[in-house]
């Protein structure tokens, strides 16, 4: 989440994506993102960064939350809301599949059960 913003402005993205890299190398396998990080950008950077190493790597994502045009962030766990997160995701990602897909926050408008049926 840092890499994209919320402490301070965000760092470079290339230091970033060479960071991300320089993990996997290491040894590091799992990476956790979400499409309210940035929003969207931590995402599409994570997706970059681990291109060359699919297969190799597991990585995580939220859905959940969605951006209204003023760029606020809104619980939204509507399965028509999760089927589009989820596309997107898979787009900016780089990726076919998400290895762990999660629920970013709970929505108390939206059953539990609704959720995990989408």
């Amino acid at each position: 989440m840092g890499m994209s913003h919320a402490y301070g402005p965000a760092p470079d993205r290339q230091e970033m994506i060479s960071l991300i890299r320089s993990a996997v190398e290491r040894g590091v396998t799992f990476f956790d993102t979400a499409q309210a990080y940035g929003p969207f950008t931590n995402e599409e950077l994570v997706g970059v960064a681990l291109a060359p190493f699919r297969g190799q790597v597991a990585i995580a994502t939220k859905f959940g939350i969605k951006i209204d045009p003023g760029g606020q962030q809104i619980v939204d766990s509507r399965s028509e809301c999760i089927k589009q997160s989820v596309e997107g995701s898979l787009e900016r990602l780089r990726v076919e599949a998400i290895d762990l897909l999660y629920q970013h926050r709970v929505d108390p408008e939206v059953p539990i059960e609704d959720v995990a049926g989408a």
